[in-house]
């Protein structure tokens, strides 16, 4: 057994490293198998030699990321366990994100791991990006707090939200209302989202006056978008000349982001996912950045990280398993890659 002490210096980085009910210190406890107590301002880790260690270097990341004001949960500690494990701690300061934007009720919106604070330096830095990643990576909202920082800043007039309504298809027609009306549920997350960043009140004063549009991407032809943030979401559900149309609307003084992810493609098995076809032809093309982001940024319910981790490992276990147009296949594990 090993005995080691980490000192502690201000009692609010205490706090907030230990969480509620001392729930980020249990969470280490359970992960390492290590003792932890608390003695003062010192705290005292027991365990084998290796385990305290991992334990001693958790730590010490947490107190230098509550010492800047970062708020720990559970989930931060989960991702601060898996770069001590990976021998990544010495990123540890990457971690200390600027603030992307402030949301309406005044939180600040940052990214929350090296595969999202990538991400977010590739929208800053290229004119398009391509985002891919499963569920919960923040994708799409990461994407959107960008597009409202830039408009706030008055570096673009417009931001543009659009969707392909694939999952809809023939389904449309039952639905009660006008077309807008019929597609509005596909939009929603992107509704939400806009909603969090500017409140209800200066949401419909932007639509009123046509300087924020969330539209189905069928609206988007025949189009050129100048001086404008554009957001596509839900990618990988166009077709390869879907892809091409909206890829030719960007304008002067436009940004283009491109969500999807390409483990949940709507699209018939004999249709090529627009987003897959577009990794492939736009990589390596100056001014455009592919980020992948992966389970590890995962920034929901870690039960959802533990599930897309599942089904990663039953893809990558499928004997035989074939390369079809649509078939799901797990995202690279370079986390936040950007290409330029």
């Amino acid at each position: 057994m090993t005995e080691k002490t980490v000192s502690v210096d201000r009692l609010e980085s205490v706090i907030s490293v230990f969480g509620s009910f001392d729930e980020n210190l249990r969470l280490i406890e359970s992960e390492l198998n290590v003792r932890i107590t608390d003695r003062n301002s010192e705290l005292n880790l027991v365990g084998d030699e290796e385990e305290v260690a991992l334990a001693e270097k958790t730590i010490d990341g947490l107190l230098m990321l509550a010492a800047k004001g970062e708020t720990i949960d559970s989930r931060g500690v989960r991702y601060m366990l898996g770069l001590i494990r990976d021998g990544r701690g010495d990123e540890i300061g990457k971690l200390l994100s600027d603030v992307i934007c402030i949301t309406a009720k005044g939180k600040p919106i940052k990214a929350k791991t090296l595969g999202q604070k990538d991400y977010v330096g590739a929208i800053k830095s290229n004119t398009v990006t391509l985002g891919v990643g499963p569920a919960g990576t923040g994708k799409t909202y990461l994407a959107v707090a960008a597009a409202v920082a830039a408009f706030r800043e008055k570096s673009v007039n417009r931001i543009i939200l659009t969707r392909p309504a694939v999952e809809a298809g023939e389904r449309l027609g039952f639905l009660p209302g006008d077309m807008q009306s019929k597609v509005d549920p596909y939009l929603r997350p992107l509704y939400d989202a806009l909603f969090d960043m500017l409140g209800a009140d200066t949401y419909n004063k932007c639509i009123e006056r046509g300087t924020i549009e969330v539209a189905p991407l069928a609206y988007m032809r025949g189009r050129t978008l100048d001086d404008s943030f554009i957001i596509l979401d839900e990618a990988q559900n166009t077709s390869r000349e879907q892809m091409k149309m909206f890829l030719t609307r960007l304008g002067f003084g436009s940004k283009m982001v491109i969500t999807g992810d390409i483990t949940q493609i709507d699209l018939p098995p004999d249709k090529v996912s627009g987003m897959r076809d577009a990794v492939r032809v736009l990589d390596g093309v100056d001014d455009v950045a592919i980020c992948h982001l992966t389970g590890a940024d995962v920034v929901r319910h870690a039960l959802v990280q533990r599930i897309i981790e599942a089904y990663e490992k039953k893809h990558r276990d499928r004997p035989g398993k074939s390369d079809g147009a649509n078939e799901a296949r797990a995202p690279s594990k370079r986390g936040g890659r950007a290409r330029q």
